[in-house]
């Protein structure tokens, strides 16, 4: 089987005059083979909660509120680990005013750009496509047929593609994706690479959109 993890870092606000929106909005994927692989990704990230948290209250791995440290003790157990980081970022003041009023079309498509880099015409037996659960039901079925409908011309119809939307502390592969989809993020948004440069090697395409 071949899993899909997707999450996004930044916002989709365009109001840089009266707000402070981020400059920029990622879509990552990550991308791993196999149930087994899938295994390891997943219980290196309740290892390293349980070691390296002392309070219970913590339940999942975040980018944004998880330090250096931690995150490199997460990479020292999974990159051993074969998988793969696909991920485009936006440059948001470079959206045209009319689509900048349509961030559901705007995530949609960015997603849909990441999906397009994946090779997925070798793949022998099932695709499961997981997204951090941040939409509402309409949306997720938009965003599902959306997706159906752009790769069913890339998929062997006998494969089954499973969409399915969770909280992030529900999974441990989105809790991994949003921690290196908040370091390319950060990258852009900061220029800030010291959590980048640590997992750089696994990723396989990065790049800007409307540069």
């Amino acid at each position: 089987m071949l899993y899909l993890y997707l999450d996004e870092s930044g916002d989709l606000g365009f109001d840089f005059f009266t707000k402070k929106p981020s400059r920029f909005f990622t879509v990552t994927i990550l991308v791993v083979h196999g149930a087994e692989n899938n295994r390891a990704l997943f219980n290196a990230v309740k290892k390293t909660i349980k070691r390296k948290f002392r309070k219970k209250t913590c339940v999942e791995l975040k980018g944004s509120h998880t330090s250096i440290e931690i995150k490199r003790y997460f990479y020292s157990l999974v990159s051993g680990i074969p998988f793969d980081i696909y991920a485009l970022t936006l440059n948001k003041r470079r959206v045209y005013n009319e689509l900048a009023q349509k961030k559901e079309r705007v995530y949609n498509f960015i997603a849909r750009l990441v999906l397009d880099k994946i090779s997925l015409d070798k793949v022998s037996t099932r695709i499961g496509l997981i997204i951090d659960k941040s939409k509402d039901k309409r949306e997720q079925d938009e965003f599902n047929g959306y997706i159906v409908e752009q790769l069913k011309g890339r998929i062997d119809p006998k494969i089954p593609l499973d969409i399915s939307h969770y909280k992030s502390d529900e999974n441990s592969g989105l809790q991994a994706v949003d921690l290196f989809s908040w370091g390319i993020f950060r990258k852009y948004e900061k220029n800030d690479s010291i959590w980048y440069d640590v997992f750089h090697d696994k990723v396989k395409y990065c790049d800007i959109y409307l540069k």
